[in-house]
């Protein structure tokens, strides 16, 4: 997901055919709606639990010991570096970055670079903070409990909101939403896509796809709206 281009100019054409009434995308020969299955097909997550991502645990440990225990840092290094952003908990990044780079233990690393990508790919909110929300949400993968409807719910939430006040920065991954829509449009790209097989990944297919940049957001426009249904698969 790191290795996909975001096509500022696609996004920002596609985020104008959102329908809000019907929270699909609506082109000039059909609509699109990504969804809970297809998300788990890009992301190779069936096997996981779909049913408990917004489940409220009891005695869910605090943003300081989640830290700890993703950190494996003291409790006094992790204290020093919480910081209250507006109405939530965070620690900077590049606190983080630091740790990445220096840490002795491999788990360790490799937790902290996950977490990192969650917020500033996955769910982009607090520039340069991880802050509370991602943090309970990297706690439940270790569960068995799939990101996706969370992925989705700000996906949509976030598209709504641009469209409502007609600007905004999206907050969401915008790297998975484009990945979905080119899945949907092998007919077009004469690309026709595998079965999603154990040993097959949809993500490394889209990525290894060359496409172009310098299409202008009113060309997309142009594009989008006479899509037929016999385009879109």
């Amino acid at each position: 997901m790191l290795d996909i281009k975001v096509n500022k100019h696609l996004f920002r054409a596609l985020a104008k055919f959102s329908n809000l009434a019907y929270s699909c995308f609506t082109f000039g020969g059909g609509d699109l709606v990504p969804t809970a299955e297809e998300y788990m097909a890009l992301l190779r997550c069936s096997k996981i639990q779909a049913d408990r991502v917004y489940s409220r645990a009891v005695n869910v440990p605090t943003f300081l010991k989640k830290l700890i225990s993703i950190t494996g840092m003291s409790e006094q290094w992790v204290a020093a570096r919480i910081k209250q952003k507006g109405d939530r908990k965070c620690i900077p990044w590049k606190n983080l970055r630091d740790l990445i780079l220096a840490h002795p233990d491999t788990k360790n690393k490799v937790d902290v670079f996950a977490l990192s990508v969650y917020r500033l790919v996955v769910f982009p909110k607090a520039l340069g903070h991880i802050d509370e929300a991602v943090t309970n949400l990297f706690d439940l993968l270790d569960k068995r409990v799939t990101p996706v409807p969370t992925i989705l719910a700000e996906t949509f939430r976030s598209l709504n909101e641009r469209q409502r006040v007609g600007e905004g920065r999206f907050i969401g991954c915008a790297q998975l939403f484009l990945a979905w829509f080119h899945s949907h449009l092998w007919k077009v790209d004469k690309v026709s896509y595998r079965v999603f097989s154990e040993n097959y990944s949809p993500l490394k297919e889209i990525v290894a796809i060359p496409r172009r940049d310098d299409i202008s957001e009113e060309k997309w426009m142009v594009i989008l709206q006479d899509l037929q249904e016999e385009d879109i698969e």
